[in-house]
Formats: structure tokens, sequence, C-alpha cells
């Protein structure tokens, strides 16, 4: 074994060579096995790939770290008289990345530890054809090649972005010292997770953001309800501004933002680029890519080289862990067996961990109508739920499409304090094809946030203003 807990066979031929060490490349190592395959997975840099390292699991727990502090010092009942706690930002850090590194550990480097069928060996790899690759200047032979090199922050061609002192999220999730004033570029869903945790944890902080709203992808509603929970919370949100220069002035940060035909300068002790994703795809060759770089696979997850493969999110969208998990499975498979599955993506559920978070699945209502699917929304104010009346806590709302005429939902956003436990309903739902009408007679516990969904569902033919307390 090695120190990472890695067996260390040097073997030079196998069914499966995996380029990454990340979720897609240790499902498609997992999945191999099960099929019989001798593996290999090389991997440069931690084992975990992004999610364990510098996303996923070190964002979401700083970011509840930061709602116990909100939270410590505000209160939604008026009986308690919260009095706040100090913050040892040092402490949570060190919190983090204890975490990371035992999720580091027993995800990933144990679980193939006592797998005689897979091979873990750190270093750089290149592929040199449909069957062989290099993994720091050793020769490997495989039947299959898979690719599973994932994506780092993007730093777009804005100038002064391309210091090393500009933040990016790894960066961010990095530091163990709270900027008094924070800069955060963009208005997507890490741009307002990791604007909303400092925030919460002591920065002043202010979101700048190109479109005319944040999550411009989003219906108005969803993006301007979000906003007026970032907003009340004294978070300074600079929509419809274009980013020009980024710079430093003595020990301060700036960055200077068009709008409105005129030239702002704001300043901070630290800017933050949460601007997107870039992948990780230099150096192969005979690949086609798109525009931006991601690999381009067929719906089978084969490259434009034969026995090829990719997966995860150097394939670009949809960027989710679980997603790459996913594709890695089935690109083991596919590049494994005699027959072949397309991907498939119905109805995949996504989360952003702002607070109110907010959760969807399927159309929204811009992209209904692009689709020329026509709609009738249910949306039911969070203050109409008695889970939330009880909480006292009714941020937000429930908004689900049904497709007009027919009994199947076609689209949900849930902006709730726990929209993510919300939407996995919904979601099934659609995948599916369960009738709104059917769902609805169901029992759903009362006093519970699946109730809302339920009761979202009974608005689409029934005035909830009318209906008793458990009432169908």
């Amino acid at each position: 074994m090695t120190e990472n807990g890695c067996k260390s066979d040097r073997s030079t031929s196998y069914d499966l060579a995996i380029l990454g060490g990340g979720s897609a490349a240790f499902a498609a190592a997992i999945r191999a096995s099960e099929l019989g395959a001798r593996v290999l997975v090389a991997n440069e840099g931690p084992i975990g790939g992004t999610c364990v390292n510098v996303g996923c699991v070190p964002s979401k727990t700083l970011i509840r770290a930061a709602e116990n502090a909100h939270w410590n010092s505000l209160s939604h009942f008026r009986g308690i008289k919260p009095e706040g706690g100090r913050i040892d930002f040092p402490e949570l850090v060190r919190e983090k990345d204890e975490l990371v590194s035992s999720l580091r550990k027993a995800k990933y480097a144990d679980v193939v530890s006592d797998d005689s069928r897979i091979e873990v060996r750190p270093g750089r790899a290149q592929i040199l054809g449909s069957h062989a690759l290099s993994v720091e200047g050793q020769s490997v032979q495989a039947g299959k090649i898979l690719i599973a090199t994932g994506t780092r922050p993007a730093r777009p061609p804005i100038p002064g972005l391309e210091d090393p002192e500009v933040w990016d999220s790894t960066r961010a999730l990095a530091t163990s010292s709270l900027p008094r004033q924070l800069i955060v570029l963009g208005g997507r869903y890490i741009a307002l997770e990791l604007g909303q945790m400092f925030a919460r944890l002591g920065s002043r902080v202010t979101i700048v953001q190109r479109s005319e709203r944040i999550l411009p992808d989003e219906d108005p509603d969803v993006a301007d309800g979000l906003a007026a929970h970032l907003l009340a919370e004294g978070i300074d949100i600079r929509a419809g501004e274009t980013v020009l220069r980024v710079g430093r002035e003595g020990p301060r940060c700036f960055v200077d933002v068009h709008h409105a035909n005129r030239v702002d300068r704001l300043y901070a002790d630290a800017v933050l680029a949460a601007l997107g994703r870039a992948p990780n795809s230099e150096g192969l060759v005979g690949l086609n890519l798109d525009p931006r770089g991601f690999v381009q696979v067929n719906e089978y997850l084969e490259t434009s080289l034969s026995g090829v493969y990719a997966a995860g999110d150097v394939i670009g969208d949809p960027l989710y862990v679980y997603a790459a998990a996913y594709e890695g499975g089935l690109a083991a498979e596919n590049a494994l067996s005699s027959s072949s599955r397309p991907r498939d993506y119905t109805a995949i559920p996504w989360v952003i961990f702002t607070d109110p978070q907010v959760a969807g699945v399927g159309l929204n209502e811009t992209q209904a109508r692009a689709a020329g699917i026509a709609v009738d929304a249910s949306v039911l104010p969070l203050d109409k739920v008695p889970r939330a009346l009880a909480a006292r806590d009714t941020r937000g709302f429930v908004k689900l499409l049904r497709a007009r005429g027919e009994d199947r939902l076609v689209g949900a956003r849930i902006v709730a304090p726990e929209g993510s436990e919300q939407i996995m309903e919904a979601s099934l739902m659609i995948r599916f094809g369960l009738s709104t009408r059917e769902v609805a007679r169901h029992f759903h516990p009362y006093l519970t946030q699946g109730e809302a969904v339920k009761l979202a569902l009974l608005g689409f033919d029934k005035d909830l203003e009318a209906l008793s307390c458990c009432a169908h």
C-alpha cells in the first residue's frame, strides 16, 4: 500500500484506464470492478476531486456554520432573546479541513484500498491513442480509456483578474482570515452561496453581477425573491454592471464597474471571482472540444476518439457531483459492455445553498414558453404552510408548473429555508409521470416540509383559503 491507502501494483495493462480522481472517476472504477475489469485510476492532485476537497463539502459545512452564527444573533420567536456568539473563524477552518480529510479517506481512498482490481496511481496522465497512455512517463495499455479530469475556477479575460491575489472559490474556502470588505464577482450559485456565507460571518459583501438580476436563467419571481432576502441581510447587490478592471491600491483591492454610462470604483480587502468553471482538458490531443474547452461526447459518453470516453464536469453541464457519479458509472458500463445505454438527465434536481435555499427541477416558466409548452402555475407562499408558521419562518414559496390540459408536472421551483429537502417529490413526479391529483391525495404528515408540495399541488384545482387544516 502507498501512504494514501492505494495499491502500488505497477502493471501496465488494464481493461479501463481512468484519468482523474473525483466522483466520476471513482464511480467508474467501482462499477468497472463490479463488471470484473482491471482498472487503473491515474490522478494528479488530491484524491476526491473538486467536491470533497474544494467544493461541496468545505463550502456546505462553512455555509451551515455561517447560518448558525446568523441565527445566534436573531430569532424568529419573540420569546427567545438571542445573545449572539463570538466567531472563531480559524477554528471553523480547522473543523472544515478535518471533515474534508476524513471524507477524502473514508469515501475515496478507503473505498478502493481493498479492491484487488483497482489500482490508484498518483501522477499526470497523457493519452497517446485509443488504447495507450502514459502516467508520469510510464507507458500504459488499456482496452478503454475514460477522461474524468473535472474543472477548475474560470478566469475570464478581465484586466487584473489574472492576479493570483484575486480569490477564486478554492482560495476563498482556504482562507484563514475574514476580510472586512469583500467584493464578489458573479451572480450565480457559487457567488451567492459564498457571498452570503462571508456576510454572515462578518464581512461586508458587495455582489457585482453583469445581468440585470442575479440567477439570470431563472424566472424573475425566483431571482428577485432570493435577492430581497440577501438585501435584507445587508448584502449590496449591484446588478446590470460590467466589470472593467480589477486592481490594487496599496493593501486594498478595487474593481472598476460600468453602469448607465458611468464608471464607479469599488474598494474592498479582497475580491472573489465566482465566474463559472473551466474544464481541465489541456493536452487532450485528438479529441473534439467545444468553444469553452469542454470535451464533447455522444449520448453514450464516448468522445470523438473511438474507445475513449469522458464523464463528469469535464464534459460540461450539468455540473453536479451526483451527475458526475452517474456519468462515471454509465461510461464504465458502456465502455466495458457489449451494449450501451444513453445518458438521461430527466428530472435532475438542483439546489443553491443560500438561505433561503433555491431548489429546482424540470422547466421554469421561461423555459416552458421557449419549448412551446403552455403551463398552469400554482404558487404557494410559505405563510400558507403550517410547518413554516409553527417555525415562525415563512420566507419563500413553492411554485409548481403543470402542463395545461394535462395532469402532469413539468417543473418546480422552491425558495425556502430547506428547499433542498422538498424538491425530490416533484423530481420523482416528473421522472415517473405521476399524476398531480393522485399525489395530492396521498398522505403527507402534518407539520412537515413535504406538506408544502401537497398544498401546492392542491392549489392547481382548489382555493387553499377555503380548506381546513389537513383537508383534501
